[in-house]
């Protein structure tokens, strides 16, 4: 009885370990987000991260995200991501994340007028080592497009 409950608690005890890694890529990546340093993706993304929901025009990868970052930056310079919610299993975490800022820049052929946004994420990642190694995600488009000024806001 002793040596199976012993044996149960260090299982238990690594599965702890293993979500604790999970959650760190999740948090680490949505710092990134937040943030804008290329260092934290890197940390956060494995080397052969796979974006499986990649929009048009961005490059597959660390990459990619790279790249979507510093374009959106480019918008919204003081763009905010923080996680409203997440939730780990195994290797896979679901990220419920807000953003938020002030559309000053410009995205595609739009300048911003200093507006306010504020629109939301969901991420499900698989982790692998420590890192993220793929991800599905889907952002309210609709929702940050109205706030731009790009789309009519429907009443």
């Amino acid at each position: 009885m002793k040596r199976t409950f012993l044996l149960t608690a260090l299982l238990l005890t690594g599965a702890a370990g293993a979500n604790d890694l999970t959650a760190e890529a999740a948090r680490r990546y949505a710092a990134f987000w937040n943030t804008g340093d290329p260092a934290l993706a890197q940390q956060a993304l494995s080397p052969d991260f796979i974006d499986r929901t990649l929009p048009a025009g961005r490059e597959q990868g660390v990459n990619g995200a790279l790249q979507a970052s510093k374009g959106f930056r480019t918008a919204v310079p003081d763009l905010k991501a923080e996680i409203a919610d997440m939730v780990v299993d195994g290797d896979r975490v679901a990220v419920h994340l807000h953003f938020s800022g002030h559309f000053t820049g410009s995205f595609g052929a739009t300048q911003g007028k200093g507006q306010s946004i504020a629109f939301q994420a969901f991420d499900l990642y698989r982790v692998a080592d420590g890192r993220i190694a793929e991800n599905w995600h889907l952002e309210d488009n609709l929702t940050l497009l109205q706030q731009m000024g790009i789309v009519p806001a429907s009443h």
